[in-house]
C-alpha cells in the first residue's frame, strides 16, 4: 500500500486491533470484587477483557504474563527489541508511523484530502477490496503464518466477520471520515507517542497507558460506522469447557461486526493463576527473536602469527 493510504488503513483495519488484539479474549467485564486476578480460567479471559474494555492496554499487558516474563519484557522494550503486545496486531510495526503520521501539525487537512481524492464516495471499490481482503485473509490464516489451530478457528472468523461488516458499512461517507478524523488526530498528539525513540524511552507500561486516548478514539470512530466493539465486548459469554489439571478450555461466544462468534481457547496456570496459552507463546517468542538477533556473533579466531623468517646461512667457502 502506498504511505497517503495509511490513514483509511486506520479507519479499516484497526477495527481488529480493538477486537481481536491477539489473544482472542473477549468476555464481559466481571465486578471487581468477584474477579480480583485470574485464579480461574474463565476469570483469565474475563480480566483481559475488561482490560480491553476499559482501554487500559498497560493493565493488559500486566495480567497477561506472569510478573517475571512482564519485567523482561519491559525491559526489552526500553531497549528497542520489542513491542510487544502492539507487535501482534496487524500493521503492529507500523503503528509508531502511522502516530506519527497523525501527529504532524498539517494532519487533519492533509488526510481529509486524501480521503477526499481517494476513497470519498468510492462504495464500489471498498466493497470490492473488502471482499478481496477477506478472501485472502481467511486463506493466510488457515494456512500460513505462526498460530495455533485455536487462533487459526477463532482468526478465520473474525476475518469473515469484518470482511463483510466492510462491505456492509459506509467506510466511503465523508461525513463519518471527516469527523473521525480531528479525534483520532487529537488522541494521536495526546499520546506523544511521535516515533519508535519514544516508545523505548517510556517503556511498554507508560507507552500503553499513553495508547489509551488513541484505542478510545479508534473504537469511538469505529462505532460510528456501526461497529461497536465495547457492546462486543459486553455481550460476550465466556465458560470453562473442561480442565485437566493445570491447563484448561475456555469456550467464548460473542458477536462482532453483527455476527456470531464462537470459538475455544487453550489457558494454563502458573503460580496458582492462569493465562491464555497463545499469549504467552507469542511473548516468549518476541523474547526468544530479540535474544537471537542481539546475540553476539561467535568469536572469529585469531588471525595466524607469521611466522619468523629463518635467517640464511652463508655461502659456505
Amino acid at each position: 500500500m502506498r504511505h497517503r493510504c495509511w490513514l483509511p488503513l486506520l479507519l479499516a483495519c484497526l477495527c481488529v486491533l480493538a477486537a481481536a488484539c491477539r489473544p482472542a479474549a473477549e468476555a464481559p467485564a466481571a465486578p471487581a470484587a468477584s474477579a480480583p486476578g485470574a485464579d480461574k480460567p474463565a476469570q483469565a479471559v474475563r480480566l483481559l477483557t475488561r482490560h480491553l474494555r476499559d482501554n487500559a492496554l498497560d493493565a493488559y499487558a500486566r495480567d497477561a504474563v506472569p510478573p517475571d516474563l512482564h519485567a523482561r519484557l519491559e525491559t526489552a522494550w526500553h531497549e528497542g527489541r520489542t513491542r510487544w503486545p502492539l507487535d501482534e496486531l496487524p500493521l503492529g510495526e507500523h503503528l509508531p508511523g502511522m502516530l506519527a503520521a497523525l501527529e504532524k501539525p498539517d494532519a487533519e487537512a492533509r488526510w481529509r484530502k486524501v480521503f477526499d481524492r481517494q476513497f470519498a464516495n468510492a462504495d464500489r471499490e471498498i466493497d470490492s477490496t473488502a471482499a478481496t481482503l477477506g478472501l485472502f485473509g481467511v486463506q493466510y490464516v488457515q494456512n500460513e503464518g505462526d498460530f495455533s489451530e485455536s487462533e487459526r478457528d477463532h482468526y478465520t472468523q473474525i476475518v469473515a466477520a469484518m470482511s463483510r461488516w466492510a462491505q456492509a458499512a459506509p467506510l466511503a461517507d465523508p461525513g463519518r471520515a471527516h469527523a473521525a478524523l480531528p479525534r483520532l488526530v487529537a488522541a494521536a498528539r495526546q499520546t506523544g507517542l511521535a516515533s519508535a525513540a519514544d516508545f523505548a524511552r517510556f517503556g511498554m507500561d507508560d507507552s500503553l497507558r499513553r495508547m489509551t486516548p488513541f484505542s478510545a478514539a479508534v473504537k469511538q470512530s469505529l462505532a460510528s460506522y456501526g461497529l461497536d466493539l465495547d457492546a462486543s465486548l459486553a455481550a460476550l459469554d465466556a465458560s470453562l469447557q473442561s480442565q485437566t489439571g493445570d491447563t484448561a478450555k475456555v469456550r467464548m461466544r460473542y458477536q462482532l461486526g453483527g455476527e456470531p462468534i464462537d470459538t475455544v481457547v487453550q489457558v494454563e496456570r502458573h503460580d496458582g493463576r492462569w493465562y491464555l496459552s497463545d499469549v504467552l507463546r507469542h511473548a516468549r517468542a518476541a523474547l526468544e527473536r530479540t535474544a537471537s538477533a542481539t546475540a553476539a556473533p561467535a568469536a572469529a579466531p585469531a588471525p595466524a602469527r607469521p611466522r619468523p623468517a629463518t635467517a640464511r646461512q652463508p655461502p659456505s667457502a
